[in-house]
């Protein structure tokens, strides 16, 4: 039966992937609204998924028109998300919906960070987001073999996930227990100090939410040993054809200076300033001079003809890859990164940063991520990556981890299944949509990870739409848990309850409180305080924690979201 036609106060959410439909799943089955899908067709990419779900509208357009917008009710929607164009179609349809709604909530899918920040000053009330920003940390973190990924900064205090060995106990925030067999979540955000009875089982990891105090606790940060470092610089200036050639006039200038100090007899500083003036064409002619510090001038001399430019080449090649030398060279050691689309990009730059090694594999030598590659000087293969040639060209068998994250299921699955096939011990990382069979595949395959971005994404998008103000996401494991701020509204069901009976099921952990007209945040509330209209909390929940807290601090949860909260101070934006 067809969704019935919205008449105001729906949702609008525009795009076929596997964002708009669990965005569209998010608001419907997690938040109880009507939501109105524009899409270019019903039967291709998530069409099919999309119209099957209750209480949502399907509008069929190939293009994001003004027809389009009026066919769903744009005129009375509450909110707008355009989430599967590219970030200047997502612009262009805004402007279109504005003109149409000027009161329209719009929140942006937006890849280009800065071209994001500049777009929010166009519209009355807009957010701008980035599903591949909230989702490479992930990424990266599983492709690490750590427990989250870096610090998040939330209203001046920075954050973090950590192993509970790693954190002093003065600076844990709250504990997270993972529960898998939990139907209602997979995370538990308990207590800081746990009960016997609460701790992780036999091989389970005992993460918690730290306070970071200054001291660098990145777990993926690692530094480089220097020895290696300038064994990396040699071999890349080395294995080409002007390293030979260099390598041939480095010894003629070492034979050289043995004549000065041997054949000679100058001393080794009076020798190793005439090898350099000889090089440098400052030699001085003296047929008085003896043989053999006349072959070594005249053989140092035209030497230094030929040192010079080839030393100018290498540097000028170790700077521009692949202009005078060919592509760099897989190190071993490395992560290898699967697919240069708007994911594997940020991957590849995340990992470089933290001062990895990284091998790039794309089919497209177009990719977005290819000039970001070649920038950085990484190896890029351009090939299938499912290939086993492909796979041995970026080196495989030295590898740590291979993290696929092309945008098709089956090309992440086969390149895994068959890097397996080659490397029984590669760490696997892989970017499924299909929550089923990432788990599945998950558990069958061993060493393997799998991740969504949608998955990541779409709480974000969803309280965005409910104009909620989620300042942070924190993936953990392939789930994601996110920071919010919160106004307790007169009358909520929330009124009058102390802060540790909220936090009894688990599911909501509140962070910090800005109690009635206080001038700061509280960064550690007491837990008997009881909440009262008009305070304001930073909370950290699971999406099913967010949508009960956000229900219960609502006047009418029937109208979860349809009152703007009050204004918030700079720092919670």
């Amino acid at each position: 039966m067809p969704a019935p036609a919205q008449t105001g106060g729906h949702f609008v959410v525009c795009g076929d992937d596997p964002l708009a439909f669990r965005l569209a799943e998010e608001l419907t089955s997690r938040y109880g609204e009507q939501v109105t899908v524009i899409l270019p067709s019903r039967r291709r990419n998530e069409g099919p998924r999309i119209i099957a779900l209750p209480g949502v509208r399907v509008i069929e357009s190939a293009e994001l028109s003004d027809q389009a917008f009026a066919d769903a009710g744009v005129q009375s929607a509450r909110a707008m998300a355009l989430v599967a164009q590219d970030d200047l179609g997502n612009f262009h349809a805004a402007l279109r919906a504005q003109e149409l709604n000027a009161g329209l909530r719009l929140v942006l899918a937006i890849f280009n960070r800065r071209l994001g920040d500049h777009i929010r000053g166009f519209f009355a009330d807009c957010t701008v987001l980035s599903g591949t920003a909230m989702s490479a940390p992930s990424f990266v973190a599983a492709a690490l073999g750590a427990p989250a990924p870096s610090h998040v900064r939330v209203s001046g205090r920075t954050l973090y996930v950590a192993r509970r060995e790693d954190v002093p106990a003065g600076q844990v925030v709250c504990s997270l227990v993972m529960v898998t067999s939990d139907p209602a979540g997979p995370t538990r955000l308990l207590p800081p100090v746990l009960p016997p009875d609460a701790r992780p089982g036999p091989g389970g990891p005992d993460l918690v939410l730290a306070a970071a105090d200054g001291t660098p606790r990145n777990p993926l940060a690692r530094r480089r040993n220097p020895l290696s470092a300038i064994a990396a610089v040699f071999r890349r200036l080395t294995l080409n054809v002007f390293g030979l050639v260099f390598i041939v006039l480095l010894l003629v200038i070492v034979a050289g200076f043995v004549l000065l100090a041997t054949g000679a007899r100058y001393s080794l500083s009076n020798a190793l300033y005439l090898t350099i003036m000889d090089l440098t064409g400052s030699a001085l002619t003296n047929p008085a001079l003896d043989g053999p510090e006349k072959v070594a001038q005249v053989i140092l001399t035209v030497d230094g003809m030929a040192f010079i430019p080839v030393v100018t080449a290498l540097v000028v090649g170790a700077r521009l890859t692949g202009s005078v030398r060919g592509a760099p060279r897989p190190p071993g050691g490395h992560v290898i990164v699967v697919g240069l689309g708007n994911v594997g990009t940020r991957v590849v730059g995340e990992l470089h940063d933290l001062g990895f090694d990284v091998v790039c594999v794309d089919r497209d030598p177009n990719a977005r991520g290819v000039p970001l590659a070649r920038r950085l000087g990484l190896p890029v293969v351009i090939g299938e990556a499912h290939l086993e040639e492909t796979l041995r060209a970026a080196s495989l068998e030295t590898s740590i981890a291979l993290v696929s994250v092309t945008s098709r299921d089956i090309v992440n699955l086969e390149t895994a299944l068959n890097a397996r096939a080659l490397r029984a011990d590669l760490r696997l990382v892989l970017r499924l949509s299909n929550d089923d069979l990432a788990t599945r595949v998950q558990e069958t395959v061993g060493n393997s990870v799998s991740r969504s971005v949608s998955y990541l994404a779409a709480p974000a998008f969803a309280a965005a739409l409910l104009e909620h103000q989620v300042l942070r996401t924190i993936p953990v494991g392939r789930h994601v848990l996110l920071i919010a701020d919160v106004r307790i509204e007169s009358g909520a069901d929330l009124a009058g309850r102390p802060i540790e009976d909220v936090e009894r099921d688990g599911q909501t952990w509140i962070l910090a409180l800005q109690a009635g007209q206080a001038a700061r945040l509280d960064w550690s509330p007491h837990r008997g305080y009881l909440l009262a209209p008009g305070d304001r909390v930073v909370i950290l929940a699971t999406r099913l924690g967010l949508s009960r807290f956000l229900a219960g601090s609502r006047l009418d949860t029937a109208r979860l979201g349809r009152d703007r909260l009050p204004p918030r101070d700079a720092a919670s934006r």
